[in-house]
């Protein structure tokens, strides 16, 4: 066996290639060439990149291929904004962040090949778990529920907690079974094994360190959290929820750096900034810094802060070639719909967004508005994962459901992440272009191709046309949006975006899907147009004496006029603001009798008033 998996053979056909089965019977060959159960390998494989080889990009934890086999200090990273040069990925000496080169030491094959030829990739990681598994038993058992040991020292994981969720996920996927079909459309299953009794005393030997007790944080129980307080100026001490501020919106970034980088940033009193939390990469732990009653300074948007709770991810928005790993995803997900839970926050793309879909107040700054989480947050993933059944196989399969499209019906945008490769221009020190799939369109003033890029006034005042870098948001919708359909040619769907009539590539519905439960708002009956705003505050003379008035600035470039239409939240807001206490006044919330809509305008949410607007 080994001669026909040996370096020789390198150059030839391999599982990405796409053949019926490929990718399961390269898993099948390896684990019988190291003497591991093939539901053991799929299922690590399943846990640490659902079966993906990504083409040889690395994840935001430096992990390559199918196995996720780690090499930290390999690589370059990219800046979040152009000008700011290239970031070189950081890393240490720990053994854990360079399982790729272990794993190509023990099967005599280039670390470099191991990143890009999956085929190998899996061998490495067959290599590992055996491994693993001689030091705990001396023996390579043909039970799969005998791994246990081996699975949780796979995770690399420091503390007992960690290491055990991995093995628990890994054979919660045995017991199950898991389904999906890959972005390279190959279909990959693990059948169930509900007879499988996973050996869960194993993981006392690896003799892990077991977490000390502290400060209680506000996470779930699967959560490996801790509490690590933001510096006081970086954020409001408040008591939302019982003071009539309500948590409305849960706002996803990521940090453009490391985990304990983004950690230090938010302690340090000269950033002026902070996140409610921050997630790892590896999923393996979170840390709170700002209670959820208090306000954060994440999003660019103090009324958005007011009224949200912020989650920054370690990784990085522009780096084409890296992916975030199911894990994050994972444990990013069960905070989200721990929060959710607790705020009753919708979870819809209205209220589950990102930085991405955050209006600055005023417009001078929308050129320098964020865009992160990026093209790369696979949100058709993140949102199924918040199904209460985590149906990922009908997600996989969910296909082509848009159907017939009726003027003025609401649709939601959902291409299919896999099958969506679109070209961004990223510059750092250089430009490039890179195309891969993407959680995007993008919007043309015309039905065809190579047509103008729609004009975002904020972004473009002299009206020229859009264009691909990834800093020029104002021409693109985002997966989950919901916006009108304005009119229907051909392959094309037209909707209603930024003021204007925006078309998508949409050929028999295959980017959207209908939301029949839109709430649809419309200039109100003989009005000429409906004001834009991206705050909801109180008119001046509703704040009490000695208060200042915050600023409701009007988004004057944006328009729009009768005969349009956009999705809103499914109720409206109250206008209000809020002021910290000091030691001479208690905190105030000042809340005006004006109700606005947030609408799903462009690329970002807005606000308008109800009284402008009618269904």
């Amino acid at each position: 066996m080994a001669l026909i998996w040996g370096c020789a053979t390198a150059g030839n056909a391999r599982p990405s290639d796409g053949a019926p089965g490929g990718f399961e019977r390269a898993a099948e060959q390896a684990a019988a060439e190291f003497g591991v159960p093939k539901e053991v390998l799929l299922g690590v494989s399943y846990e640490s990149s659902w079966w993906e080889a990504n083409h040889g990009r690395p994840s935001t934890k430096g992990g390559y291929g199918p196995m996720h086999l780690t090499d930290t200090t390999s690589g370059t990273t990219y800046a979040h904004r152009p000008g700011e040069g290239p970031v070189d990925a950081t890393g240490t000496d720990d053994p854990s962040e360079h399982t790729l080169q272990a794993a190509a030491a023990m099967i005599g094959v280039a670390p470099r090949t191991l990143q890009r030829d999956e085929l190998q990739n899996l061998r490495g990681g067959a290599a590992l778990l055996a491994s693993y598994q001689r030091q705990i038993t001396r023996e390579l058992p043909t039970d799969p529920g005998s791994w246990y040991g081996a699975v949780a020292r796979y995770s690399q994981a420091a503390d007992t907690a960690t290491a055990g969720r991995f093995a628990d996920g890994v054979f919660e996927a045995i017991r199950a079974g898991r389904q999906r079909v890959r972005k390279d459309g190959q279909r990959v299953s693990l059948q169930k094994g509900p007879s499988v009794r996973p050996a869960t005393t194993q993981l006392a030997s690896l003799r892990l360190r077991t977490l000390a007790a502290a400060a209680v944080p506000e996470c779930p129980g699967e959560l490996n959290c801790r509490f690590v307080p933001a510096a006081a100026s970086n954020y409001q001490v408040s008591s939302r929820n019982s003071n009539g501020i309500d948590v409305d919106f849960i706002v996803i970034h990521d940090l453009e750096g490391t985990y304990d980088g983004g950690v230090s940033w938010f302690q340090d009193p000269v950033s002026g900034v902070s996140a409610h939390y921050v997630m790892k990469a590896d999923g393996s732990e979170a840390t709170q810094m700002v209670a959820t009653k208090d306000i954060a300074f994440h999003a660019g948007n103090y009324w958005v802060n007011l009224h949200g709770v912020g989650i920054e991810l370690e990784g990085y928005a522009a780096q084409g070639p890296t992916w975030f790993t199911p894990a994050q995803y994972k444990a990013t997900a069960a905070l989200v719909a721990y929060l959710a839970r607790r705020f009753d926050v919708p979870l819809d793309r209205k209220h589950i967004i990102g930085h991405d879909n955050v209006l600055p107040p005023r417009p001078a700054r929308a050129p320098d508005a964020h865009w992160d989480p990026g093209p790369y947050w696979d949100w058709e993933k993140f949102m199924a994962l918040l199904d209460a059944d985590h149906r990922e196989a009908v997600e996989a399969e969910r296909g082509a459901t848009g159907g017939n499209i009726a003027i003025g019906q609401a649709v939601t945008i959902a291409p299919t992440y896999g099958k969506n490769p679109q070209p961004v221009t990223v510059c750092a020190s250089t430009c490039r272009t890179q195309t891969q799939p993407s959680n995007f369109l993008y919007v043309r003033t015309e039905p065809r191709d190579g047509a103008p890029l729609v004009s975002d006034l904020a972004l473009h005042p002299d009206g020229s046309a859009g264009t691909n870098h990834i800093d020029d948001w104002g021409s693109t919708v985002m997966w989950g949006q919901e916006f009108v359909v304005a009119d229907v040619q051909g392959d094309w769907t037209a909707v209603w975006f930024g003021g204007q009539k925006g078309w998508i590539h949409n050929p028999a519905g295959v980017n959207t899907r209908p939301a029949p439960n839109a709430r649809i708002v419309r200039p109100a009956s003989g009005a000429n147009s409906v004001s834009l705003y991206t705050t909801a505050y109180p008119r001046a003379d509703e704040y009490p004496q000695g208060l200042p008035a915050s600023d409701q600035t009007r988004f004057n470039v944006y328009t729009f006029p009768q005969g349009q239409a956009y999705v809103a939240a499914s109720t409206p807001v109250d206008a209000d603001d809020f002021f910290p206490a000091t030691p001479t006044r208690r905190e105030v919330v000042v809340t005006g009798d004006q109700k606005y809509d947030v609408i799903q305008y462009n690329r970002r949410l807005a606000t308008v008033k109800t009284g402008e607007t009618g269904r």
